[in-house]
């Protein structure tokens, strides 16, 4: 999921952070994972692996998989995204993480495995539109419909369970990836209109977008 524009990450300690969903009294900018990551290829709109379900997670606590998480975040970061899933790097695996803050300011880091929304009470559905973009519909945005509140279940990288809860725009980023992972894009909850005119962003705009991407790269490894 793409970041909000104007997102700051300029501190150099963030004080009101969750991460794996536990508070901690301070916590880096750039996350330890992305420290030691490599940048990888991020899947456009159109491309096989971003259009059919996911397959569950195994085999945890693996050097692989260890590694395939701290390259995603650092994918993340140098894409200034909140929440990246594993088929956006072209790896088969029901995967996501995220660095996002909610509509109080919090900051909610980690990843999570084999995630599945939980269904909620209509009482406590209440649809939000909000903007919405995509790492891999690069360059291109609009309104997208969402309850304003999620709670996803799933595992970290060790096979340990986890709850994850999150309101408003940390609530539409868990929606966002869990939707990846069932191959499903956020173009998919669009009208036809709507899809055609995000698209036409996305042509507009994806070269800038990439080349933007690739520098951020650069600069890192130089």
């Amino acid at each position: 999921m793409a970041g909000r524009p104007g997102r700051a990450r300029t501190e150099a300690v963030d004080r009101r952070v969750r991460v794996q969903g536990v508070p901690v009294d301070s916590y880096p900018t750039v996350p330890p994972e992305a420290e030691r990551g490599r940048v990888l290829r991020v899947t456009v709109v159109g491309e096989d692996i971003l259009h059919h379900p996911c397959r569950e997670a195994t085999d945890f606590g693996t050097p692989e998989l260890a590694r395939l998480i701290d390259d995603m975040f650092l994918t993340m970061q140098v894409a200034e995204g909140a929440g990246l899933a594993a088929n956006q790097v072209d790896v088969d695996l029901r995967l996501f993480v995220y660095d996002c803050r909610d509509e109080d300011g919090v900051r909610h880091v980690g990843h999570i495995l084999n995630p599945v929304l939980d269904e909620l009470d209509p009482a406590e559905r209440r649809l939000v539109e909000d903007g919405e973009g995509c790492l891999s519909v690069p360059g291109a945005g609009t309104d997208v419909p969402r309850p304003d509140r999620a709670v996803v279940r799933g595992v970290d990288q060790h096979g340990q369970p986890l709850v994850i809860e999150g309101r408003g725009y940390f609530a539409r980023c868990l929606q966002h990836e869990t939707d990846h992972l069932n191959g499903r894009l956020y173009l998919e909850r669009l009208s036809r209109r709507e899809r055609r005119d995000v698209l036409r962003q996305m042509e507009e705009n994806r070269e800038r977008v990439l080349a933007q991407r690739a520098a951020r790269a650069a600069a890192l490894a130089g």
